[in-house]
C-alpha cells in the first residue's frame, strides 16, 4: 500500500516522484514500463542519433494511415525508459509563448495563465546564464548553452537575419520571435533528462519505490474512486493499492489508452472492445493534436565539419568519442538541432505560428535512414494546428499499441500555413551566409517549386516533430477529461499529469511545459484534503 502511485516514469512522473516524496510521511510508488536510463547513448547527447536508428528505449508507435499525408502512416516515437521522452529527445529547452497559457486560462482553467505558470518554470530550472525575471537558478533541471556548438548554427542564425528576421538570444525571455541558438537540458556535457534532474538524486529515499519493467494494464476502481493499479512485472500480473491518489503520467498516447482499458471513456467505444463501462467519459482520447513538420535536406560535401558518414566524418567521430569520454566536450555534446527560430508565416500573424530547427547533418526519415556524405537539414513545423484527431483502442489487450490518429493536415489552413513556412525556410537557406558552403537540396524537395508541387512534397514527407498533446483535455466542456486541478471528472483520487491535459498545444517544444505542469500539479496534490 502506497499513498501515491504514479503511472509512467517520464518527465511528469519523475517530477511528481521527487516532489511528493519530499514529505517523509508519505509513500510513493513509480511504475515505468521501460528500463532504467543506464545506456551511454542516453547520457551522451549525440547518442540520440543511434537511439533513433536502433529504436532503443522507444515505444516506436505508428499512426493509422493519414489522408493528409497521402495515406502514409506517421511515426510516433516515445520514450520507454526512466525519463521517458526526455531521455531520448533533442534536449531543446523551450516553453512556448505567453499567449499559449493565457489561452488555457481563458478556456476555463483558472490558475494556468502565463503569470501563474511562470513561477513553476523558474522553480524547475537552474539556468547557467543566471536568474532574471524569466529564469530561475537552483532548480533541479539544468539548462545551459551548448558546450561545443558546431560553427554552422551561428551561420544559420546569420542567414535568418539576412532574410529579415531579428536575432533572439533567449526564446524563453521577454519575447519569442526571431532566430537564434537553442538552450538545452545538459549538464557538464551530458544529457540532463527529467530522470537525472529529479529522480536519480532521490532514489535512495526510503519512502520512494521505483518499479522498472512495469507495464500498467488498468487502474483499479471502487465506486468511482481510484484505489490502485494493475500491472505486468517480472512475468506476473501484480496489483498495488493507493491510499490517497493514482497519478496517470503515461503521456498523450498512453494515458487515454490506460483510462479506456480501465473502463473510463466513451461507452460506445468501450463496448466495441468488450470493456465494461465504469465511467462514461466521451472526451477520453479526443482532441489529439501534434506539431506537423516537414524537413528540407541539403547536400554540402565541402562542409566536412557538418555531421556525415564519410572517411573524414569517421575520423572526427572517433576523435569526438575520446574527447567526450575524457572531457565531456567536443562534437558529441551536440543535440544536432542547435539553432532555430520562431517566425510568422505572414506579417499579419499576431504571434509566431512556425518553428524552425536547423540540424547540423542530413536528417532523413527521423534519422532512421542511413545517408552518406555531409550536409544539413532544416525543419519547419506548424505551432498551432487546427486539425484534431484521436487515440482509440485497437483491442482490450493492454499490451497492444493504441490506434493513433493525429489527423495531420486535416484542416486546409494547416497546409496553407505550412506551405508558407516551407517557402520562408527555403528563403533563409538561400541567404549568402549559407550559400558560401554550396548546399544543394536533395532532389525530392528541389523539384518542388510551384505551390502544387510544394503541397505534394509536404504531403509525401511531413510527419510529427514528437509533440502529441491534448487527448485528456483540461477544461469544463462536455468533451473535457480533467478539471483545472487535473482531476479526472467524475472519478475520485485520480489525476492525469502530462501533455495529454493541454487544451491547445504550446508554440514550442513540449518537454519544459510538461515539467512545469508536473511542478504545479505537485503543489495541488500536496494541498489536497483527504
Amino acid at each position: 500500500m502506497f499513498d501515491y502511485i504514479i503511472i509512467g516514469g517520464g518527465s511528469a512522473g519523475c517530477v511528481l516522484a521527487a516532489r511528493l516524496s519530499e514529505n517523509p510521511d508519505v509513500t510513493v510508488a513509480l511504475l515505468e514500463a521501460g528500463p532504467a536510463d543506464s545506456s551511454v547513448l542516453i547520457h551522451c547527447p549525440a547518442g540520440l542519433a543511434l537511439i533513433a536508428k536502433n529504436g532503443q528505449a522507444n515505444w516506436k508507435f505508428d499512426t493509422v494511415p493519414q489522408p493528409g499525408l497521402n495515406g502514409r502512416q506517421g511515426y510516433q516515437p516515445r520514450g520507454k525508459v526512466l525519463g521517458g521522452s526526455s531521455s531520448v529527445n533533442a534536449m531543446i529547452y523551450a516553453r512556448g509563448h505567453r499567449a499559449d497559457y493565457d489561452h488555457w486560462a481563458a478556456e476555463g482553467n483558472p490558475g494556468w495563465g502565463y503569470d501563474e505558470v511562470l513561477p513553476y518554470f523558474k522553480r524547475a530550472e537552474h539556468n547557467e546564464r543566471g536568474a532574471d525575471a524569466f529564469h530561475g537558478t537552483g532548480g533541479p533541471l539544468n539548462v545551459m548553452d551548448l558546450r561545443s556548438p558546431n560553427r554552422f548554427g551561428p551561420v544559420f542564425v546569420e542567414a535568418g537575419q539576412q532574410a529579415g528576421f531579428a536575432h533572439n538570444p533567449d526564446f524563453n525571455g521577454a519575447g519569442q520571435e526571431g532566430v537564434g541558438m537553442f538552450q538545452v537540458t545538459h549538464k557538464n556535457g551530458e544529457r540532463f533528462s527529467a530522470a537525472k534532474a529529479y529522480l536519480t538524486p532521490n532514489r535512495a529515499r526510503p519512502n520512494l519505490r521505483v518499479f522498472t519493467g512495469a507495464h500498467t494494464t488498468r487502474i483499479l476502481l471502487e465506486r468511482k474512486r481510484a484505489v490502485g493499479v494493475e500491472f505486468h512485472h517480472e512475468g506476473e500480473v501484480k496489483q498495488l493499492k493507493a491510499k490517497r491518489e493514482v497519478l496517470l503520467c503515461a503521456g498523450a498516447l498512453q494515458s487515454p489508452q490506460i483510462l479506456m482499458l480501465s473502463g473510463i471513456g466513451s461507452h460506445d467505444h468501450l463496448l466495441e472492445n468488450g470493456i465494461a463501462t465504469l465511467h462514461d467519459l466521451p472526451g477520453v482520447g479526443q482532441n489529439l493534436h501534434d506539431h506537423v513538420d516537414v524537413v528540407l535536406v541539403a547536400e554540402a560535401p565541402q562542409a566536412k565539419d557538418l555531421f556525415g558518414l564519410s572517411l573524414t566524418g569517421m575520423v572526427r567521430a572517433i576523435k569526438g568519442i575520446f574527447e567526450w569520454r575524457k572531457l565531456r566536450s567536443g562534437m558529441l555534446t551536440t543535440n544536432f538541432a542547435e539553432a532555430g527560430g520562431f517566425i510568422k508565416s505572414q506579417a499579419s500573424e499576431p504571434i509566431p505560428d512556425l518553428q524552425l530547427h536547423f540540424v547540423i547533418g542530413k536528417l532523413v526519415n527521423h534519422g532512421r535512414t542511413t545517408t552518406f556524405g555531409h550536409g544539413y537539414s532544416c525543419h519547419v513545423c506548424l505551432l498551432r494546428p487546427r486539425s484534431r484527431g484521436s487515440v482509440r483502442l485497437d483491442s482490450k489487450d493492454p499490451l497492444a499499441p493504441p490506434l493513433i490518429d493525429p489527423n495531420f493536415l486535416g484542416v486546409r489552413d494547416d497546409m496553407d500555413r505550412l506551405m508558407r513556412g516551407f517557402k520562408l525556410m527555403r528563403h533563409i537557406l538561400s541567404q549568402p551566409a549559407l550559400a558560401t558552403i554550396h548546399g544543394k537540396e536533395l532532389p525530392a524537395s528541389a523539384a518542388a517549386q510551384s505551390d502544387a508541387q510544394i503541397e505534394h512534397f509536404i504531403r509525401d514527407h511531413a510527419d510529427t516533430i514528437y509533440h502529441p498533446v491534448g487527448s485528456c483535455r483540461m477544461g469544463n466542456g462536455p468533451l473535457d477529461v480533467v478539471d483545472a486541478r487535473l482531476c479526472v471528472r467524475g472519478i475520485e483520487a485520480l489525476r492525469v499529469v502530462d501533455a495529454s491535459i493541454m487544451p491547445r498545444i504550446v508554440g514550442g517544444n513540449t518537454n519544459a511545459p510538461v515539467i512545469m505542469i508536473a511542478e504545479k500539479a505537485a503543489d495541488m496534490i500536496k494541498t489536497a484534503q483527504y
